[in-house]
């Protein structure tokens, strides 16, 4: 057998070891290959926006690309820890440091090469469906027809065999700094439990409560000067919350003899205590990575629903022209005819009366408010026909004037004062005129009264009744070109239609990176569990034998499991549901529901992940004891 062979033999009998790194591996060669199809998609080159979605890919890929080098570092840093013991053995029958150090530089290798071609392989394969999802996601005009990826094969493979050859070389030369007693003794070198400092814990309690208060109190426009402090603050809580204040816990846990001594608690709280130092610097990392994970792809959602669901209720007619050419709006309404779209249409025109100050306000009439809002479906108002209502502008809008027009009287030309009725205030909606600013609403005959307006403009609007998607965006379209000049003019769904294509593209590339991200933090947790599994196998080899009974193993094994995955991802849940609270308090929009689907799918696929992996670990470690 050559020593090629037997480093090969050796990734082969530690498979159990190896299988989460080598699938992490394959995973994310599988992600950086399909964003490197995207990138050099024959499709996605010419315009300004097929190229801003191939800069974006690239970015992507390369933010990938560095994140991959120090998740697999970190993954091969388990791997020797795990592996110490064997180490020292192999050098007392006598293999040199040297021989070592290649050794490892060869499994690393095979793995590196193997998971980089696999990866790239079973990518190819799906290329095409990859390709009909990234087409609908896109939103574009042209089809992703599938082609044979020859640059983001080469790419590929060249990037990783190269990120592969420059991890094996520093692990190798970090095995020169290890000493033979240490390799010896392996996993059973004595830690001591950690001790935790009241002033750290405390800090941990300041830091978290403080960060959590600012971020769900902060003004809306003061969201972006909050979010640096606010980040620090509930990072560096973080830290002490796994280093001193989990392990306080823990400590004032066993000292209540009444939880210690109860049934398996001893076992439970006595493992966690001495290797609690490890778990922390785990957790934290796995806590921090799954924020940005969850943060990131629910702002990704719940941004693009503010783009479209909130920019559609804000402007809710299909066609607005602000004029009064004849020539226009015969220009309107045949490009509507020609696509075949019904519509219902009414004008109004906007007056705006000096009310003594130099201040022109914006007042109309109740007829030319329900004309508005009889077309797009919504409820008409009657008012007293000498009373005026304040309409304030929609908290959609957040360049809005924070003005309070109901405090504000309204001067007839006969001197005589009239005050908004605050009794009435709310029964008119926002986002029914198309204008953004606050404006008085008059009955018919204080309407009257106010005379000859100051100012005033035209305004059509053509609301769709029926017609089809696809010929209301290209009416939009046309006109939208027509008129591109002058702003005269305003097509809702072109509108929105323009806003996803400039969007989707950072929607895809946000959700690729945050699976990534949540993922490697899933395979961060199965390293750490897995590198004390010989650790566990020796000790309930040990407790058995004392009367340990197989349901008690599974249910100490079992709350061991449930606090490694679940404490991590708690915490980074709770810091996503405030990050995205915020989020929604800065865009005064309600991201409940977009929220819940994040976090909801993240902590189900977390509980799926936790019972396979409870399932095989509980099992190795039964037939080791029984």
């Amino acid at each position: 057998m050559t020593f090629r062979q037997f480093a090969l033999n050796n990734v082969l009998r530690n498979k159990r070891v190896y299988v989460a790194y080598f699938l992490s591996s394959l995973f994310t060669v599988m992600v950086f290959f399909t964003f490197a199809v995207f990138a050099f998609h024959p499709a996605l080159t010419g315009d300004d926006m097929n190229n801003n979605v191939t800069f974006g890919m690239l970015t992507a890929g390369g933010i990938i690309y560095v994140f991959s080098f120090f998740f697999i570092l970190y993954s091969m840093g388990a791997f020797l820890y795990s592996r110490r013991k064997e180490f020292g053995v192999l050098i007392i029958q006598g293999m040199s440091s040297r021989q070592i150090r290649w050794m490892v530089f060869l499994e690393n290798m095979f793995i590196g090469f193997f998971a980089t071609a696999i990866g790239i392989g079973i990518g190819f394969l799906f290329t095409k469906v990859i390709l009909l999802i990234a087409e609908n996601v896109l939103v574009m005009e042209q089809s992703l027809s599938f082609y044979f990826p020859t640059m983001a094969l080469v790419i590929t493979f060249v990037s990783f065999i190269v990120l592969f050859l420059c991890i094996s070389i520093f692990v190798t030369f970090i095995l020169r700094t290890k000493k033979l007693v240490t390799l010896i003794k392996g996993n059973k070198i004595e830690k001591g439990e950690p001790k935790a400092s009241i002033f750290f814990t405390v800090i941990a309690i300041v830091l978290l409560t403080s960060g959590y208060t600012i971020a769900l109190k902060v003004d809306a426009k003061q969201v972006v000067f909050a979010f640096i402090p606010v980040v620090l603050l509930v990072t560096i809580g973080t830290y002490f919350l796994f280093t001193q204040l989990s392990v306080f816990v823990i400590r004032r846990l066993k000292s209540r003899k009444f939880i210690f001594w109860k049934k398996t608690n001893m076992l439970l709280f006595s493992d966690l205590s001495y290797r609690m130092k490890d778990n922390a610097r785990v957790f934290f990392m796995v806590a921090i990575i799954s924020t940005v994970a969850f943060t990131a792809i629910g702002t990704l959602i719940g941004v693009n629903s503010y783009l479209t669901k909130e920019m559609r209720q804000a402007n809710p007619i299909s066609f607005i022209y602000f004029g009064e050419e004849d020539e226009d709006i015969l220009k309107i309404e045949d490009t509507i005819d020609e696509h075949h779209i019904t519509i219902e249409k009414a004008n109004i025109e906007l007056t705006y009366f000096e009310l003594g100050d130099g201040e022109h306000e914006l007042i109309v009439s109740e007829q030319t408010y329900n004309n508005f809002a009889r077309i797009i479906g919504e409820k008409i108002i009657e008012l007293p026909k000498d009373e005026i209502i304040v309409v304030q502008p929609s908290t959609r809008n957040l360049f809005a004037s924070q003005f309070k027009h109901e405090e504000m009287s309204i001067t007839m030309p006969d001197g005589t004062t009239h005050q908004p009725n605050k009794e009435l205030f709310g029964i008119a909606k926002p986002d029914i005129l198309p204008t953004i600013e606050a404006y008085f609403i008059a009955g018919d005959d204080l309407f009257s009264e106010l005379g000859v307006p100051s100012l005033s403009s035209k305004t059509y609007a053509w609301q769709v009744v029926e017609g089809k998607e696809n010929d209301i965006i290209k009416a939009g379209e046309i006109l939208s070109e027509d008129f591109q000049n002058n702003g005269e003019f305003a097509a809702i769904d072109y509108m929105i239609y323009e806003i996803k294509k400039l969007w989707s593209p950072v929607m895809l590339v946000g959700l690729f990176i945050g699976i990534v991200f949540f993922v490697s933090a899933g395979s961060f947790l199965y390293f750490r569990l897995y590198s004390d599994l010989d650790d566990d196998k020796g000790k309930f080899i040990a407790i058995s034998k004392i009367g340990l009974t197989r349901e008690e193993m599974r249910k100490v094994i079992g709350r061991q499991i449930t606090i490694l995955f679940f404490l991590p991802i708690i915490v980074a849940l709770a810091h996503g549901a405030v990050a995205l609270t915020t989020l929604a308090h800065m865009f005064s929009y309600n991201l409940v529901r977009e929220s819940a689907i994040v976090l909801g799918s993240f902590f189900i696929i977390q509980v799926v992940y936790y019972m396979v992996v409870r399932f095989f670990y509980t099992r190795q470690v039964e037939r080791a004891v029984y």
